[in-house]
């Protein structure tokens, strides 16, 4: 079992191409159920999510395919999980 807290230290890296997203910002959560639906890494250009933050990755937990102690490994299309921010 994973923390919330703890899933913010961890690199997110995608298995098709070897493409590093960068690390988990944010969580959405499914407050009804008490699940995780997705994770979110900001996007390309962006200081950690600090500053002026245009895009976003949003991984759904579906495509994630092992958590280990320092990364986290998805399996996805990187074109179609870049999404702009939603404040």
């Amino acid at each position: 079992m994973e923390r919330i807290a703890t899933l913010k230290h961890k690199e997110v890296v995608n298995v098709r191409d070897g493409f590093r997203l960068g690390f988990v910002c944010d969580v959405v959560i499914d407050v009804k159920c008490g699940r995780v639906l997705s994770l979110i890494v900001p996007g390309p250009g962006s200081l950690w999510g600090i500053f002026c933050r245009e895009k976003e990755y949003i991984v759904d937990w579906c495509s994630i395919v092992c958590i280990g102690e320092d990364i986290i490994l998805i399996d996805v299309n990187i074109d179609e999980i870049l999404r702009p921010c939603e404040v």
